[in-house]
């Protein structure tokens, strides 16, 4: 092989790992991500991930509990639209084991409430919801109504 086509080759494998990994993630073993692929290539992935964290909402795949982005669940949609195959796979540390097909027919964006369209969210990186602040709701419960008195601290004696 000429160097120039070795070069060439190691770019393009390069290429593909950058855009195989959102946030510059290397995949090891033990994680689980939607892979897109166009027959036996692959195009993309997103990471998902077995416990919650901020920004992330709680799917199941498969009859499994999993913590993904709303930006997972529409550019998951937007695979499928292009005829793509995407499915939810393991890394089992020697390659990727496929342990759930169709995703985009279990959650949707619409069935997670979001009606804005899948590219905006893609875009947005993630739904322009509303998002709730736990403390404001819990200070907001403990808000005395109009007319009454708050009740006096165990600690105010």
């Amino acid at each position: 092989m000429s160097v120039q086509k070795t070069l060439l080759a190691a770019g393009a494998f390069c290429l593909a790992g950058t855009l195989a990994h959102a946030g510059n993630e290397i995949p090891v073993a033990g994680d689980t991500y939607i892979i897109s692929r166009d027959g036996q290539n692959f195009r993309g992935s997103h990471r998902i991930y077995n416990r919650m964290s901020d920004g992330l909402i709680e799917v199941e795949y498969c009859g499994r509990s999993y913590w993904v982005r709303y930006a997972t669940v529409a550019w998951t949609q937007l695979e499928v639209q292009q005829n793509y195959v995407v499915r939810v796979e393991y890394n089992w540390g020697k390659g990727w084991r496929p342990i759930c097909e169709h995703p985009e027919e279990q959650v949707t964006l619409q069935g997670l409430g979001v009606e804005e369209d899948p590219r905006v969210v893609v875009q947005n990186d993630g739904a322009s919801i509303r998002r709730i602040n736990r403390f404001a709701v819990i200070r907001e419960a403990f808000r005395p109504v109009d007319g009454d008195k708050a009740a006096k601290s165990y600690h105010g004696n």
